[in-house]
């Protein structure tokens, strides 16, 4: 077969391309060159963690050198720019915490790379995303899919410390039909003792990819100074009962549920943002743990294999973060919104972010906190 590889220079998709190379597939790969940004200070280190830097490029040409492969760098500023950041630096700006990667696995990982496979004549797409799929032929119950066609299902990985579905509950059926995610199965520590036998190169202080790689610094509060600094007004953090506890530098540069980096003085108890109040440019906290939430709004809601009945209410388990404990509850379905209820209180639930569901190891879709 075949096959389009997607080649970060991580360890993970160089053992894919070895994986399917020994398999005796034909390989074509495919390194996607992403906007980065131009304003971070000249000595700012890209970190080992990220995605983009110059040893992941290295890897990249020694493991296409190393199977033969033809390899294509192909450059997808303007798109990512467009798709990604504009709109992160968009809900920013509205006091939102939005989560790139869900949109950019559906518009630039598995949007323009298999538009780019189907360029290249290849009949798949592999990534080195822990995740499975599967294949199944639903019965008349399950909604609007009645036609007993076969439909591909999203699994989680086998390795649950290393399962990414969270990010991919957005993919349509043509893209999860079209992919192979050959590390789905395998354990993390399998994936690295096959990358020695194969001979990838990297060294025992190795950091797998993580944090968002458009900016070099750990965290998003310096690139959010750079590029929102007209929005970025200094106002009051307060108490639910109006009383201030400290200064804030821009609504934008805090989170909901965020307990680090308040700096607030003087205080013995442990604090929390727990709401935003754009109208007075005012951060709410209170006490860790002592607000709830009952039951969220959700919008842009998106179905994998099938969708439940309009106004109906159907129980799952969902997570808010990729890998936080998962929460009993229930989603109820308007016409385009819905609400998803906690069996039991939750903690305060930051708008912008997904509440991806579950049936068992399946994830069935989610949709974006309001």
């Amino acid at each position: 077969m075949k096959i389009l590889v997607a080649l970060s220079g991580g360890i993970d998709s160089s053992t894919v391309a070895h994986m399917l190379h020994s398999q005796g597939h034909e390989l074509v790969g495919v390194r996607l060159a992403l906007w980065s940004d131009p304003s971070a200070p000249a000595l700012a280190e890209i970190l080992p963690s990220k995605c983009c830097n110059a040893q992941t490029a290295a890897r990249t040409q020694f493991v296409a050198k190393q199977l033969g492969i033809p390899l294509h760098i192909v450059n997808l500023e303007n798109e990512f720019k467009h798709n990604v950041v504009d709109r992160f630096l968009d809900d920013y700006r509205k006091g939102l915490t939005p989560n790139p990667c869900i949109g950019c696995n559906m518009t630039i990982k598995f949007g323009k790379l298999l538009e780019l496979m189907r360029r290249f004549g290849c009949e798949r797409l592999a990534t080195g995303h822990y995740v499975r799929v599967a294949k199944e032929r639903l019965p008349p119950a399950c909604g609007q899919d009645t036609d007993g066609r076969e439909r591909t299902l999203l699994l989680e990985a086998a390795d649950r410390a290393k399962d990414q579905s969270y990010y991919l509950y957005g993919l349509t059926q043509e893209q999860l039909g079209s992919a192979i995610f050959p590390l789905g199965s395998m354990r993390k520590s399998d994936v690295y003792a096959l990358a020695k036998t194969f001979g990838i190169p990297f060294d025992e202080h190795y950091r797998e990819s993580q944090d968002l790689c458009f900016f070099p610094e750990k965290s998003p509060r310096e690139f959010l100074k750079r590029h929102l600094k007209e929005s970025l007004r200094p106002g009051t953090i307060v108490r639910r009962n109006g009383t201030v506890v400290g200064m804030h530098e821009g609504l934008s540069l805090y989170t909901v549920g965020q307990r680090r980096g308040l700096r607030i003085g003087g205080l013995k108890i442990p604090l929390e943002v727990v709401a935003k109040n754009p109208l007075h440019n005012q951060l709410i906290v209170e006490e860790r743990g002592q607000e709830r939430t009952h039951s969220v709004r959700l919008k842009e809601l998106r179905w994998i294999a099938w969708r439940p009945e309009e106004n109906s209410t159907v129980p799952f388990e969902c997570r808010t973060r990729s890998l936080s404990p998962r929460l009993r509850g229930s989603i109820t379905l308007g016409n385009e919104e819905a609400s998803f209820a906690f069996d039991a209180p939750a903690p305060p639930q930051a708008p912008g972010q997904s509440l991806v569901m579950y049936r068992g190891e399946e994830v069935v879709g989610g949709g974006v906190i309001t």
